[in-house]
């Protein structure tokens, strides 16, 4: 071993004056190399006739290691492109030190599903360890639900998560998700639809806008629904997204209230674009006739068609309701505020009720402002209508006229409505029409029964249609009294969203 002197102290006697045999020179050191000892540096990794005593320079191991591992590199990177794929964007990453190991990688992600062209699409997952990385995420994965089966395509699609920490970074969002009342069942749901929930930061974006729609009051109980429905909304910035779409259909006239009730049952309202789409939409009902007072009762009935090719779909029906059912632009309009589904309804299920309502001799001028003044009949089942059309003729035995009156007799059920009132009515020789003994709440018609009077019928809002018809449009009237504000009325009508 060799001994470094401290600084300012003398050196040692060099090796070559302990080993040489020579009588040393009466001054040493002023000639440390008689001219029969070997001329060797005491480091030097030459050769000499003491071997015992050879030693390798300070950087030996640094160099050959590096010479190593440009080796290897070498190595590795022939063997991807071997199998095709590409190692551009691992040459500044640290790679396994042997081939074997690369190659154990590459093999345990063909097993999961994954193919070259993945590797390639995100070839830094080529730089995950099996046994530190991915082994450890995608056990918890499989954990909390996600299927063997399952995993791979998981992968494909956020390969960034075999990057993460199970404990720093996926079981904290796990727990969030469960905090906002995310169902344990429906959690591999979530994360199959947005993985990347997984990189995100739990005081960033997800606690802001959780906390924003509570605000605009979104029951607290209902956000993880929300989140089942569409995760995507965790990830949405407040002030940029979800703040202006909510602040612009409130400026339509929709009460806050009624568009929480909104968001509860169609999140997918706020991944709407504002400006390319829900805007234009507006404006595109604006241009074919509806009203803006109307907007509020259309936008609650039917939130989807902010987000419709609105233009396209409007052009399209309205000159099919001109050529085929003989209704004008504003007949129309007030046919679309009422029932703003007939945008998306198939043509040929429109003329089905059409067809059948003319088979009966009603005149087509009839049968068109049956439909505007109840659009609902364009979604009836015929077999229905039928039914109720021969009671109506057959025990009821009423003129047509009261059907042009009072279209919505056929959106009723026969059995659970019709039929029990009608028998009460005749029991007590009642004579009263349609609308009376049927656009009523069942506590209000045992109200008009034990009445001493038959109180004028009342009209409401037009849009407030009951029966059959289990779609947006279709809850009935009205427990309230005739009092009630628009809002009470607009609110109730959304419930059944």
């Amino acid at each position: 071993m060799i001994l470094f002197a401290r600084r300012k102290l003398p050196l040692p006697i060099p090796l070559q004056y302990l080993v040489c045999k020579a009588p040393l020179s009466p001054q040493p050191l002023q000639n440390p190399k008689p001219s029969h000892c070997p001329k060797t540096s005491p480091f030097s990794t030459q050769s000499s006739k003491f071997p015992e005593y050879e030693m390798p320079s300070v950087t030996w191991g640094v160099v050959q290691g590096r010479k190593e591992r440009l080796v290897s590199r070498v190595i590795i990177s022939d063997y991807l492109k071997s199998i095709g794929v590409i190692p551009n964007e691992l040459e500044h990453l640290e790679l396994p030190s042997t081939v074997e190991v690369m190659r154990g990688r590459v093999e345990f992600l063909q097993r999961l599903g994954l193919t070259v062209d993945d590797m390639n699409e995100y070839p830094l997952m080529l730089a995950c360890s099996v046994r530190k990385n991915m082994i450890p995420v995608l056990g918890y994965l499989e954990k909390i639900g996600i299927s063997r089966s399952k995993i791979g395509e998981f992968v494909r699609n956020y390969p960034q998560v075999l990057h993460a920490s199970v404990v720093v970074e996926l079981a904290p969002v796990i727990k969030l998700l469960r905090g906002l009342d995310v169902e344990r069942h429906d959690i591999p749901y979530v994360l199959q639809r947005y993985p990347e929930l997984l990189s995100f930061k739990l005081e960033g974006t997800m606690s802001t806008s959780v906390a924003y729609l509570v605000s605009i009051g979104v029951w607290p109980r209902d956000i993880g629904p929300m989140v089942t429905q569409y995760p995507y909304l965790l990830g949405m910035r407040v002030g940029t997204t979800i703040k202006p779409i909510v602040e612009y259909i409130i400026s339509l006239g929709v009460p806050k209230r009624i568009l929480s009730r909104m968001l509860e049952k169609r999140t997918y309202i706020l991944g709407y674009d504002l400006e390319e789409t829900v805007k234009p939409n507006v404006y595109t009902l604006l241009s074919f006739g509806v009203r803006r007072e109307a907007l509020p009762s259309l936008i609650a009935q039917y939130p989807q068609i902010l987000g419709l090719p609105v233009k396209a779909k409007l052009s399209t029906q309205q000159y099919f309701f001109s050529l085929k059912l003989k209704i004008d632009p504003e007949g129309f309009a007030r046919a679309l505020e009422k029932m703003p589904q007939i945008i998306s309804l198939a043509q040929n299920v429109i003329m089905k009720p059409v067809d059948f309502l003319r088979g009966r001799a009603i005149p087509d001028e009839d049968v068109a402002r049956m439909i505007v003044k109840c659009p609902q009949l364009l979604a009836c089942s015929v077999v229905l209508m039928k039914n109720s059309y021969y009671y109506f003729k057959s025990e009821m035995k009423r003129p047509m006229k009261e059907l042009f009156e009072f279209p919505e007799y056929f959106t009723y059920s026969l059995e659970s409505r019709i039929k029990p009132r009608y028998q009460k009515l005749a029991s007590k020789g009642i004579r009263c029409s349609l609308a009376w003994f049927l656009n009523c709440s069942d506590r209000r018609f045992e109200e008009r029964l034990r009445a001493d009077y038959i109180e004028e019928d009342t009209t409401g809002p037009s849009f407030l249609m009951g029966g059959k018809l289990e779609m947006p449009g279709s809850y009935l009237v009205s427990e309230q009294e005739d009092s009630d504000s628009d809002n009470e009325v607009l609110y109730r009508r959304t419930v059944s969203l």
